[in-house]
């Protein structure tokens, strides 16, 4: 499955409970939910998820323990915003990079500030995530697909301009919290075929 990081929606966690080794989550939406069918991909936060089951206006996802402790998605809680995203389809707009829905860590943000209409964040990762993200490049933040303003030891900047503010569940974030990294697929790669050489 393939996603763009484009945020189609922002839903709203309905439940979460445990079901033998997993956690089922139950969200509630709309827009990704047209042309829905059980065995979809649906990116939740960035985390791509397998839908379990659905009706006109929910869907249920299976999170497996790995999940849980790569991702930030165990601090949902019910009525939590998330971000949606449906898998890309053969005649999909492709409008921000390759996103996976492999979360590869979570990040920290340390700090939020505005400049006229656009809102900065500094995120905090682990030296091994922050090894991949470089100034001008991708990442995926949350699951939404952005742009690398500024790099610094194991930190990184990114804008969010005034329209993305309205459609992401970052602005509602706070200093302190963690959010969902997957880095730039290309940068894995790259460096994966350097170690072999």
């Amino acid at each position: 499955m393939v996603f763009t990081g484009i945020v189609e929606e922002i839903g709203q966690v309905i439940s979460l409970y445990k079901q033998e080794n997993h956690v089922l989550l139950s969200v509630q939406a709309t827009k990704v939910l047209q042309d829905v069918h059980i065995g979809d991909s649906i990116a939740l936060n960035g985390v791509c998820l397998t839908v379990c089951s659905f009706d006109h206006q929910s869907f249920v996802v299976g999170i497996s323990p790995e999940t849980m402790r790569r991702t930030n998605l165990g601090q949902l809680k019910e009525s939590s915003p998330v971000n949606l995203e449906r898998a890309l389809s053969a005649q999909g707009r492709f409008g921000g990079h390759i996103v996976q829905g492999h979360v590869d860590g979570v990040g920290t943000i340390r700090s939020i500030y505005p400049e006229g209409d656009s809102l900065w964040f500094w995120v905090e990762t682990r030296k091994e995530i922050a090894a991949f993200i470089v100034e001008k490049g991708y990442v995926a933040v949350d699951g939404t697909s952005l742009t690398v303003c500024a790099t610094q030891d194991c930190s990184f900047q990114f804008m969010l301009v005034a329209y993305t503010q309205q459609h992401v569940i970052l602005p509602q974030k706070q200093v302190g919290d963690q959010v969902n990294i997957e880095v730039d697929i290309l940068g894995k790669y790259v460096n994966q075929f350097i170690k072999k050489v």
